[in-house]
């Protein structure tokens, strides 16, 4: 009987670190008034100065300091109306909303961090006149940055509990800013929120899990976000990921039985054999990992009773100090009727081949009626949470809408009742407390 290594994981180890430098490029700038267009047979007699009262753009023509953060922003006053606003920059391009009446345009992310900005706005006066505005400035080189990676890898495939995961090279403190950053495309609708684990990790989960064969786009909009105390992102962030088919295990330690689920239906209920009672198997719903075949197993002392070193065939890694569901030709006769491994989940062999053939990182794995609990973060854990849970994790306490169109913030009280169902759908409330 073979145990599982028990060494120490790192929470996260990325598997790409996908941070897409934008080129600082300056154009010159002017510190010159605003160029002001009007119609002269219209207001003849009227002086530039006082036109130019009608559009205000921020920030000001000729600033060179300005906070990338703050974005652009265009008011129309004294009776005066905005048409529309071009921005013109050899950086990422501006997009920006107009309201509705005509008063305000606002920039929908921040600007890039040293890049030269030229703000054209058109409207009219209060009289119906044309006019326009002109304003070049420049943003703020920032004197402290930070960097982030996404663990995802381009055009990969994960499970549907697979969470979007984040690592920041430097503590945030200006959270909820960097959450508004974020943007999500889904082929298919999902709702789910973000949660900050510590300073350094920002996770994305749905709140059930992700529907089957769903393609996500991440947008991370982070180049000029304040992360706090004027320390900028100086990149933006993009990747493109699938959810494959939905491969839902889950493994009694009473039953002896692990029942898999594929596309929603009982596919199989194999008979296994988990952690005897010195180290049972951890209750959680948790999610797979990796895989490896063979995979070495090391535990106990050299030289002392229990020692072992062994090859372990079609494992597949669930938690980070070391349980797997994997072959076990030394405990058939035990599995379906007994616990006698170190902590693993013990298969048969053409079961635990059948298995680790279409297991990929993020399909669930719950262990039910074990006399030990999980722990936070040994493995990716999120689904320990219930939504309610992993809402108060994010920064803004909103939840996300995302589907083909992009995502946006909503009020966790206007969504829909969740009608997941358990184990398929989702993961069960309290899923890591032992019995």
């Amino acid at each position: 009987m073979y145990a599982c290594h028990r060494a120490q994981f790192r929470r996260l180890a990325p598997i790409t670190a996908l941070a897409a430098a934008t080129g600082l490029l300056v154009a010159a700038c002017t510190s010159t008034p605003a160029a002001v267009q009007l119609n002269p047979a219209a207001v003849k007699g009227q002086s530039a100065k006082t036109a130019a009262k009608y559009l205000n753009i921020i920030p000001a023509p000729g600033s060179t300091g300005a906070d990338p953060a703050d974005g652009i922003k265009v008011s129309a006053e004294n009776g005066g109306r905005i048409t529309k606003v071009t921005v013109r920059s050899s950086g990422d391009p501006v997009t920006g909303a107009l309201s509705g009446n005509g008063a305000t345009w606002h920039s929908t992310w921040t600007l890039d961090t040293g890049q030269s900005y030229t703000v054209t706005a058109t409207g009219t006066d209060r009289m119906g006149h044309p006019v326009t505005e002109t304003s070049t400035f420049q943003t703020l080189k920032p004197g402290r940055t930070f960097q982030t990676e996404i663990y995802e890898g381009s055009n990969q495939t994960y499970g549907v509990g697979m969470p979007i995961m984040l690592i920041f090279d430097q503590p945030i403190t200006n959270k909820a800013a960097v959450e508004r950053s974020l943007q999500l495309t889904t082929s298919k609708p999902v709702v789910g929120a973000w949660y900050w684990d510590g300073d350094e990790h920002l996770d994305f989960r749905p709140r059930d899990y992700w529907p089957a064969n769903t393609t996500v786009s991440f947008d991370g909009h982070l180049n000029g976000v304040d992360g706090g105390d004027g320390m900028y992102a100086t990149a933006d962030l993009t990747q493109t990921f699938d959810i494959g088919q939905s491969v839902v295990a889950v493994a009694s330690t009473t039953t002896h039985h692990t029942q898999v689920y594929i596309g929603g239906k009982l596919t199989y209920n194999w008979p296994i054999s988990t952690g005897r009672s010195t180290m049972p198997t951890p209750d959680g719903t948790y999610l797979t990992v990796q895989k490896g075949n063979p995979v070495r197993m090391i535990g106990g002392t050299k030289g002392q009773p229990g020692y072992y070193n062994e090859l372990v065939n079609y494992a597949v890694r669930f938690t980070f100090s070391g349980d797997y569901y994997h072959s076990a030709p030394w405990s058939v006769v035990d599995q379906g009727y007994s616990n006698v491994s170190h902590g693993c989940v013990n298969l048969p062999p053409a079961d635990a081949q059948t298995y680790y053939n279409m297991a990929v990182p993020g399909d669930p794995i719950t262990v039910i009626n074990s006399p030990k609990g999980g722990n936070w973060d040994d493995g990716w854990t999120e689904w320990f949470l219930d939504w309610n849970q992993y809402l108060q994790g994010s920064a803004t306490h909103e939840a996300v809408e995302a589907g083909p169109d992009g995502s946006k913030f909503v009020s966790p009280s206007s969504l829909p009742a969740d009608t997941a169902s358990i184990p398929i759908g989702t993961s069960a409330p309290g899923n890591y407390m032992s019995n």
